[in-house]
């Protein structure tokens, strides 16, 4: 699945291929965001850390976060032809 990030006050966008499904993403960004919000436990410190296929970790202060984009589940096709 294929994730793009957006930085406040960056004009390029942060893409990732990871293994894990839409819904477990969607759980680290809101456990990240209640961590900011709960302003105790070093909410200066939430950050969102996603790791790739291919092993490389991507660590985005919760403050400098503009957008999450999810993208669809899609399975990879085999073979030259589109069906």
């Amino acid at each position: 699945m294929e994730i793009t990030i957006g930085i406040k006050n960056v004009a390029r966008e942060l893409s990732l291929e990871i293994s894990e499904d839409g819904d477990a993403v969607v759980a680290s960004i809101n456990e990240a965001l209640a961590k900011a919000a709960g302003g105790t436990d070093g909410a200066d410190g939430a950050v969102l850390d996603l790791t790739d296929t291919k092993g490389r970790r991507v660590v985005v202060p919760i403050a400098a976060l503009g957008y999450v984009e999810i993208g669809a589940d899609e399975p990879r096709r085999v073979g030259f032809g589109t069906l």
